[in-house]
């Protein structure tokens, strides 16, 4: 049966960031993941899951400036000492949380470049690299076009290049469901063909990026498919409630205290 974390960037917004740890572990969710806890102190991250007994299933490294438009910067050559600086000050979140996996962003930029390729590459390999003794993988999530252009990573297949290329233990792709529907489609044949590098499952119903309850996919299907192919992660709840989180929790339902 798969383990969902709750992403509280997105799920119980009806109350203030901190406090969504514990409308979540009262909801019936064991695990979370979020975005960037940055503008909160580590400590008190860590000690809202301690308090509630939850699991940090994943968060992302600093992007830069993301109300500027900024989304990672591990494709800009330019913003190298950026990229490392960037561990460095997710690390004690990393500590404090106990997340076994982080999200590398790539940043916009033309795939085209072969400088942006080769700063990818360079990126991917130091973040791993850095992280590595501390016992934390670094997957990367390729992102679709219509939620955010000129995204560097935009396909599945160049993503699992890079994995398979570097061949680093602790770099792992990030499969979110919604943004392969929209670049790819045949979500089931890719998620069979790549469940070997898989560190991180995403989901949200396609095109509305609400509840996984309708629309273009079989969800049911895809988490049976999921336990079928043995995918032993976390399959982060990424989406924007329709309305009230808990109004919308109905399709959990049948999941809810799966421990991590």
């Amino acid at each position: 049966m798969p383990r969902f974390a709750a992403n509280l960037s997105m799920m119980f917004t009806e109350v203030p960031f901190l406090d969504r740890f514990d409308a979540a572990a009262q909801a019936g969710f064991t695990a979370v993941e979020f975005l960037f806890p940055y503008e909160h102190p580590a400590e008190e991250v860590g000690e809202r899951l301690k308090r509630n007994g939850l699991t940090q299933a994943l968060f992302n490294l600093p992007p830069g400036d993301w109300n500027a438009g900024e989304k990672g910067f591990a494709a800009l050559p330019a913003r190298f000492a950026d990229l490392k600086q960037s561990l460095d000050t997710a690390l004690p979140y990393a500590k404090a949380t106990g997340v076994k996996r982080l999200h590398l962003m790539a940043g916009i930029a033309n795939r085209g470049d072969r400088l942006a390729i080769e700063a990818f590459y360079k990126s991917v390999a130091w973040a791993a690299e850095f992280f590595g003794p501390h016992g934390i993988d670094i997957v990367i999530e390729p992102i679709n076009a219509r939620n955010v252009p000129g995204y560097f990573l935009n396909d599945f297949g160049f993503s699992r290049d890079v994995v398979q290329e570097l061949r680093l233990p602790n770099l792992k792709l990030q499969f979110d469901i919604y943004h392969c529907q929209i670049i790819h489609g045949d979500v089931t044949m890719r998620l069979r063909e790549m469940m070997p590098i898989i560190g991180h499952v995403q989901i949200a119903s396609i095109p509305s990026r609400n509840e996984p309850d309708g629309e273009e996919l079989n969800y049911p299907f895809l988490f049976t498919e999921l336990d079928r192919l043995g995918y032993p992660g976390f399959v982060g709840c990424e989406y924007n409630p329709r309305g009230k989180t808990t109004d919308g929790l109905a399709w959990f339902k049948p999941y809810a205290g799966v421990k991590p």
